[in-house]
């Protein structure tokens, strides 16, 4: 059925255009902030995973299951 609506739709190139428009603007945007991002914060989430002791700032204290 959407075969038929597509061929009787004519030349839809465009939406072939629109996506590769898209994509190429939402890299290029992706690229732009990883590269204009801090390089500190980007380090200190790269060692998050292997510190032994988790670091809270402004006195946050994690919530826990148990009370």
């Amino acid at each position: 059925m959407y075969k038929y609506i597509l061929e009787g739709a004519g030349d839809i190139n465009w939406m072939a255009i629109f996506a590769l428009i898209t994509f190429f603007i939402v890299f290029v945007m992706a690229a732009m902030l990883i590269i204009r991002s801090d390089k500190a914060f980007i380090n200190k989430m790269a060692h998050m995973p292997l510190d032994d002791e988790p670091s809270f700032s402004n006195n946050e204290i994690p919530a826990t299951h148990e009370k």
